[in-house]
């Protein structure tokens, strides 16, 4: 097998060149926002009759057979029995439990892939590479070969071969729909919406990109843009490393125990503060589904400031900071919505406030993770010891 230097994709993608496609900005830049009719977009892609185009994210493989054993001893998630064509996702903590990396993963029997977002790509080659040691791996970056191609349900109807190297067609199915082997998840909504989501990315040769873009033009398979993606994963309580992660963030504020953490595992960078938030304390912080009051047409951004009315000791009332936006969209049924991180004393029944483009937006709280979350074992209160004088 030949290796690749680390890349990214240079140019923009051939769907760019579709009627009506708008490029996305910033992180996402490269693929199209959407192709003129967001709110249609959606309903197509929740439907499973469209692909989005995330050719902009990293591919990376691991190569030999020490590559799952070593894998499974830096990362939260159980991979040293992963089958041939299963898929699962996994964390890169840091030594105090901060998540660093988030990576889709399947396995061909040969090599394991890893699908990233492409800002997160050449931290993470740089950061496997240095952490082989002498085991008998190879770390490559595959991006400038295979790109990824998005759709809910079955990826079977598109026009181009999906990628199979080593014989297993690498279409990796997101476990977000149910809480994994080892798992946890602190959402008690009595229907998560996560259990429809059926979410896959396939990968296809980055040259068949073109050819799947004429096949747009001819009617044979529609596409949707990012903006509908974002919307129905907000509305799926669906964590993204690019938007909801910071760093401090710890899997447990977003519920990342429910498909990324295997907490019956062996040990990993980061362990012991899963085991001792989830066992013995609480997430710092909780995620939040925020319902926007969408009258001043104003949709908060990225980092916007989330606030709580506060009582002052003189009667009167301030706003205050109590957490951030981390992604917000328009979706087709709910109307406004937005994920937020807020702080886990803040109350669930607390109207919120979003302080954006200098408007107040208010915002009404749909709890995913609970103020209750972690502190699950039940240890009992020990008397204690000590010197009792009489009658004490």
């Amino acid at each position: 097998m030949t290796s690749e230097s680390p890349s990214s994709p240079s140019a923009s993608s051939p769907l760019l060149e579709l009627d009506g496609a708008v490029q996305a900005e910033g992180i996402d830049a490269g693929v199209a926002a959407h192709y003129g009719s967001p709110l249609t977009e959606q309903r197509r892609l929740l439907a499973g009759g469209t692909i989005v185009d995330l050719s902009h994210h990293g591919v990376l493989s691991v190569a030999g057979p020490d590559r799952l054993t070593w894998l499974n001893s830096i990362s939260s998630q159980e991979l040293r029995t992963l089958a041939p064509g299963e898929s699962t996702e996994t964390l890169l903590l840091d030594p105090n439990g901060h998540v660093e990396y988030a990576m889709a993963v399947i396995d061909d029997g040969v090599e394991t892939w890893l699908l990233v977002e492409a800002a997160q790509l050449p931290g993470l080659h740089a950061w496997l590479d240095k952490m082989r040691f002498t085991l008998r791996v190879q770390v490559v970056d595959h991006t400038l070969s295979w790109a990824v191609i998005g759709s809910m349900g079955d990826p079977s109807g598109l026009p181009c071969v999906s990628a199979a190297p080593n014989g297993v067609p690498l279409v990796w199915h997101d476990p977000w729909n149910q809480v994994g082997a080892g798992g946890f998840q602190y959402a008690d909504a009595p229907a998560h919406p996560g259990a429809a989501w059926r979410w896959t990315e396939t990968l296809v040769p980055r040259s068949s990109l073109p050819a799947l873009r004429d096949a747009v033009r001819d009617g044979e398979v529609a596409v949707s843009g990012l903006l509908a993606l974002e919307a129905l994963r907000i509305a799926a309580w669906r964590p993204r490393r690019a938007r909801e992660v910071d760093e401090k963030s710890l899997p447990h504020e977003l519920d990342w125990l429910r498909s990324a953490v295997h907490l019956a595992k062996g040990c990993y960078r980061g362990q012991e503060t899963v085991a001792k938030v989830h066992n013995l304390g609480h997430p710092p912080r909780r995620l939040v589904l925020l319902h926007l009051d969408g009258s001043d047409a104003v949709l908060p951004a990225h980092g916007d400031e989330v606030q709580a009315v506060r009582q002052l000791p003189d009667g009167g009332t301030e706003h205050r900071g109590i957490g951030l936006i981390t992604s917000s969209a328009i979706h087709y049924e709910l109307g406004p919505i937005a994920l937020a991180t807020i702080k886990r004393t803040v109350p669930a029944t607390v109207t919120l406030y979003v302080a954006s483009q200098g408007i107040l937006v208010s915002a009404a709280q749909e709890v995913i993770v609970p103020q209750s979350a972690g502190s699950v074992a039940e240890i009992p209160r020990l008397p204690r010891l000590g010197i009792r004088t009489p009658g004490r």
